[in-house]
């Protein structure tokens, strides 16, 4: 037998929702978690300054692993490996798949370039004995070797290897793997929390109608028949 669901008004959501007490700590550690964990060093220190909350890490560190990060973000890979060995030469020993998918992205940056003798030696002798060790690399080498068969890359299935968005990709998994390393959480945690709000929406759905929040920005309620 279907049962209706529970209808909550918008005035009496908002009455529910500004009972709820969240400490003004509380947020400003999520503010500054936020901040560390993406790198904003600046952000950081003056936000440290204005709120008195202390990060959970040295922000010099932040400095380095931001280096890092700009560096694959630029196409500098072979510099940006040279640093991470600096700061600690078991991220990359311990770590195949991340060292073959900065190696995959110095491939694509020669292939850029138009250095294709280059990045032919370069797969063969790098990339090519790691591809017979793992199927999964493999196919990435397949895919990244595929840019060379077009002259207009625009027209290629897997073109985009060269936009911006893979070396953002490439240098978000490098910012991950220093983090653990220096036994820091891998991602912030304000966007995790964003994300059990629309899963705790979605269950929710299923029992009541009541004001949803649309946008994540504003956090504002969207407007209800009731």
């Amino acid at each position: 037998m279907a049962t209706s669901k529970k209808v909550i008004t918008r005035d009496n959501w908002e009455k529910r929702l500004n009972d709820v007490q969240i400490r003004k700590e509380d947020t400003d550690r999520l503010v500054m978690n936020f901040l560390v964990t993406e790198g904003y060093v600046e952000a950081a220190e003056k936000f440290r300054i204005e709120s008195g909350t202390d990060p959970d890490m040295d922000l010099a560190t932040i400095t380095d692993r931001m280096a890092v990060k700009k560096a694959v973000q630029s196409g500098n890979v072979e510099d940006a490996i040279k640093k991470i060995n600096d700061l600690n030469p078991e991220i990359l020993a311990t770590n195949p798949q991340l060292f073959f998918h900065l190696q995959q992205q110095r491939l694509i940056e020669l292939i850029r370039h138009g250095k294709i003798e280059e990045a032919v030696e370069f797969a063969q002798e790098e990339l090519a004995p790691r591809g017979e060790q793992n199927p999964a690399f493999l196919e990435d080498l397949e895919k990244t070797m595929a840019l060379l068969a077009f002259k207009d890359v625009s027209k290629c299935p897997v073109g985009g290897l060269l936009d911006v968005s893979q070396r953002l990709k490439t240098a978000s998994e490098v910012n991950a793997a220093i983090l653990t390393s220096q036994s820091h959480e891998k991602d912030p945690k304000l966007p995790s929390l964003l994300k059990m709000l629309i899963w705790a929406q979605n269950q929710l759905d299923e029992k009541a109608s009541y004001p949803h929040i649309t946008n994540l920005w504003s956090a504002s309620l969207e407007n209800t028949a009731a």
